[in-house]
């Protein structure tokens, strides 16, 4: 498979440049198998059924894009991608720089009096190995000095950082948000509760892949970088014996496909893509994708060719697309072949 086969058109006008006021009221296209339904998040209770279980990734984004000063007075951003090591102080991390061709190793950048950014050595593809420093501790420095790493496509200013949050979000970690998770509210996660479903969590900890774009011929050549991920038993349990498994979102899904296929915490390099064995998730709940991305080719192992008529319907019916666009609630193809 090539990347060009995940082509569609999407015209500027389709993406959502904003989140909406009202988280829940975001537009819900259903194909559980009888047939296309146009709804909203807020009818998700409507939705599910005793025996079903929706799992949702917590993890929280951290204000990770920061905008610092070399000594010389020459501007550089970081974009800090995953920790390497413990919190405190003093942080390891594995970064984007830009411009990275000027920054030789052991320049040190700068941020107030409080932030000091050491860049280490290249790992390509434009990461580098960095050093955070603040005596205050690293993570409240980067609450004061660092912005959301919004994507690229996003070109309004986002007023509350916190809608770039789900309402669940708990350990900062992520350098982007798991944005199918966006939509929800506590009130209508109780009322999942309420309608019969279990609520469980995992965490997956969001990073390089969501900002690379594919760049091979071959998706076979594709090299997915690995991420931090963690299932507890009680949510792998329950997925167990759950009527049906409900993921919010592709993280989700990657973290209890990996977890299926060997141990529920460590790091994954999961690839999803057809013909692939779906052990665990039954229904997924996702935005809609940037075209040629790996997730929409996660979405084509899942929904099948479906796909292509399901993102037609929704462009034609007005739908917003990417990460603060609406959303879709489909069932996993059973006629896909195994891996």
């Amino acid at each position: 498979m090539r990347p060009a086969d995940f082509r569609y058109d999407l015209p500027d006008s389709s993406i959502a440049q904003e989140p909406l006021a009202d988280r829940p009221s975001a537009r819900l296209l259903v194909d559980l198998g009888d047939g296309v339904r146009h709804r909203t998040v807020r009818d998700l209770p409507d939705l599910v059924r005793p025996g079903d279980v929706l799992v949702l990734n917590d993890t929280k984004v951290l204000p990770a894009r920061l905008h610092l000063t070399k000594e010389t007075g020459g501007a550089v951003e970081v974009l800090l991608l995953e920790r390497r090591g413990a919190e405190g102080t003093v942080e390891d991390w594995e970064a984007l720089v830009r411009p990275s061709r000027r920054v030789p190793p052991g320049t040190p950048l700068s941020a107030g009096d409080d932030l000091v950014v050491t860049v280490g050595d290249d790992l390509g593809e434009g990461r580098r190995r960095v050093r955070l420093e603040a005596a205050g501790g690293v993570l409240a420095a980067l609450d004061r000095h660092g912005e959301m790493p919004l994507p690229p496509y996003l070109s309004t200013v986002l007023e509350d950082p916190d809608r770039y949050q789900t309402v669940y979000a708990d350990r900062p970690a992520s350098a982007a948000a798991p944005t199918a998770g966006l939509h929800l509210t506590d009130e209508v996660l109780d009322a999942c509760r309420a309608a019969g479903a279990r609520v469980e969590r995992l965490e997956l900890v969001v990073g390089l892949d969501t900002f690379r774009p594919v760049t091979v011929d071959d998706l076979d050549d594709h090299e997915m970088h690995s991420e931090a991920f963690s299932v507890p038993d009680a949510t792998f349990e329950a997925c167990v014996s759950a009527e049906r498994v409900i993921a919010v979102g592709t993280t989700t899904v990657r973290a209890l496909e990996a977890a299926a296929r060997g141990d529920q915490e460590g790091r994954t390099d999961l690839f999803i893509r057809r013909p692939f064995d779906f052990r665990v998730v039954d229904v997924l709940l996702t935005n809609y994708h940037l075209p040629g991305s790996t997730l929409l080719v996660l979405l084509d192992a899942f929904a099948g060719p479906r796909w292509r008529q399901l993102y037609a319907t929704a462009l034609a019916e007005g739908y917003r697309f990417l990460s603060f666009g609406d959303a879709m609630l489909v069932a996993r193809d059973r006629q896909g072949g195994a891996a």
